[in-house]
């Protein structure tokens, strides 16, 4: 009887890469793939899974070899799912008798509950052994008889994506889950030290993975019904298999080369989004920047999110913590972004820029957070747009600067008068530029369901929309933009069926309103739209109406 393995998903969050559903990281299909090699039949289960049912620890206790990855290092909020805590760990490692346990991931790098609190480097008890370094390598090397220790080393990883591909099918959001791309390791700002709060320098100098072994990945996933993929596993695409420095320059043709390959490799996919890009990267090579954008744009899919790691807009803070970018710099880069990516496909822009700031770094005071609203006020007063604002507190690591030189807990109360700020006056009205009134978002997957049902778009950042309806968990549905929230849009689905909606729903239909709702549910059901425009009057979506 073959040897049976677990892998238990508690999540990864990295500056570089993300494993939260709808995400999967890459971490879990090479170790699968892995596994796989040491002829063991593998099984699949989440943080989230067992949090339900906890009686489905029973399962993992009856086999031979316990695989946990887990570990954050940029604290978010999410909504697909929660990455596993440390005692959530320490209990699934104490509680199984039966299987070997082993646990990998970037917990290995230190833990904390929250951002504004160092992570602190942990014992993990009740577990075998660490996977230290490259998860899967180590893996491969514990199971060989050698310590669980291992370099990334693409020669082994890439075959091991390809056979471990078809975990993806035991997801729980199968067939809807965002497979994030590995396409390098290591950031190219590490050559000077890097930022002073960020863990990727810890992976070393750039590694890039060859086109091939992304694209047969890609290809493995897409047999396996993968259908969303994002370019995310990197520190900044435009930088893909560029040369030595701190800021090399794009190479255009590399880039069309590896997306045309995915492309090729997934001919039915749905989503081709990226990351992480250096708004640095943009401003120092505008010309090869532009280009390598312009490829990206010929090949991805629309509604995609440059995520550019400003931090802070304060000269002084960049300089104390070695950012990659000033202020004037960032603000060329979503200039030159919104110049080549603001046109709308499919009703959306096809890519924008996201911003992220990152609060309690050395060198700051309380002029860092009025440069801060400065700066994204000047942002919004030259009609530019960004995605989204992330603002978080520094969550330090040992063996960064940050670690024993930050302003963590100095400034709180004016950390919470920017984010106030933000919501308030940047994140309305992008949010208005972005999605204004009538936008149809296409296949938004609903992810909780009640009264007033949630959902989001396959993508890079997608954007969250409230739906007043009672819809089905899972299902997917087109809806119409009809108001805002501060980080979310309410809409309506499509098409507009007036004369089923509930009550709840008609009061959000543009030109309706509290005041006219008795006045339509009165004269339902409306046989025209002439009809229903004499009681409520007419909307930029009565085109979206259906009798």
């Amino acid at each position: 009887m073959p040897a049976e393995a677990y892998i238990l998903d508690g999540y990864v969050d990295e500056p570089a890469c993300l494993g939260v559903p709808p995400y999967l990281s890459p971490y879990i299909r090479t170790v699968a793939g892995a596994l796989i090699g040491h002829k063991y039949t593998v099984r699949y289960l989440t943080i989230d899974q067992l949090r339900k049912d906890p009686l489905s620890i029973n399962k993992l206790d009856r086999v031979n070899l316990l695989v946990l990855i887990a570990g954050v290092t940029v604290p978010g909020k999410y909504l697909g799912g929660i990455p596993a805590t440390l005692n959530e760990i320490l209990q699934v490692g104490h509680m199984l008798r039966g299987p070997k346990k082993l646990i990998g991931g970037p917990i290995g790098f230190g833990y904390a509950p929250e951002g504004g609190q160092r992570a602190i480097k942990q014992v993990i008890s009740g577990f075998d052994a660490l996977l230290d370094g490259e998860p899967a390598v180590a893996l491969d090397n514990y199971l060989t008889g050698n310590d669980p220790v291992g370099l990334l080393d693409y020669s082994r990883t890439d075959p091991w994506s390809v056979t471990g591909s078809g975990i993806i099918e035991q997801h729980p959001d199968y067939p809807y889950v965002m497979c994030e791309l590995e396409t390098a390791r290591g950031c190219p700002h590490g050559a000077s030290g890097g930022c002073s709060f960020c863990t990727e320098p810890f992976y070393g100098s750039p590694k890039y993975r060859s086109i091939e072994g992304i694209a047969n990945e890609v290809a493995a996933l897409h047999a396996h019904g993968a259908r969303y993929f994002r370019v995310g596993r990197q520190p900044d695409i435009l930088a893909y298999g560029a040369g030595a420095g701190e800021f090399p320059a794009p190479r255009p043709d590399l880039l069309e080369t590896l997306f045309a390959s995915i492309r090729t490799a997934a001919p039915a996919l749905k989503t081709l989004h990226i990351d992480n890009t250096n708004p640095a990267t943009i401003a120092k090579h505008e010309d090869a920047a532009r280009e390598a954008l312009r490829v990206i744009i010929r090949y991805h899919t629309p509604g995609d999110v440059a995520a550019f790691g400003m931090e802070t807009a304060d000269p002084e803070v960049v300089v104390a913590n070695n950012l990659k970018a000033p202020a004037e710099d960032v603000f060329r880069a979503i200039r030159i972004v919104n110049e080549e990516g603001g046109l709308r496909r499919d009703n959306v822009p096809e890519l924008l820029p996201g911003l992220n700031f990152v609060c309690g770094l050395a060198g700051e005071t309380e002029k860092t957070y009025e440069l801060n609203e400065q700066f994204l006020a000047r942002v919004r007063d030259a009609g530019l747009s960004v995605r989204r604002v992330n603002i978080r507190q520094v969550m330090p690591f040992e063996g960064t600067p940050a670690y024993t030189n930050n302003t963590l807990g100095t400034y709180d109360h004016r950390f919470r008068l920017f984010k106030e700020f933000v919501r308030h006056k940047i994140d309305l009205p992008m949010l208005q530029r972005v999605y204004p009134i009538g936008t149809v978002l296409h296949d938004v997957h609903i992810e909780v369901c009640g009264d007033l049902s949630f959902g989001r778009q396959m993508g890079s950042y997608p954007i969250l929309v409230g739906i007043p309806v009672r819809l089905s968990e899972r299902s997917t549905i087109d809806t119409v933009v009809v108001d805002w929230g501060m980080r979310s849009v309410t809409a309506l689905p499509v098409p507009l069926e007036i004369n089923t909606l509930p009550a709840t729903a008609i009061k959000w239909l543009p030109g309706v309103g509290k005041k006219k709702v008795a006045a339509v549910l009165v004269k339902r059901p409306f046989k025209t739209l002439e009809a229903y425009q004499k009681v409520a009057g007419s909307s930029r979506i009565d085109t979206l109406l259906k009798f």
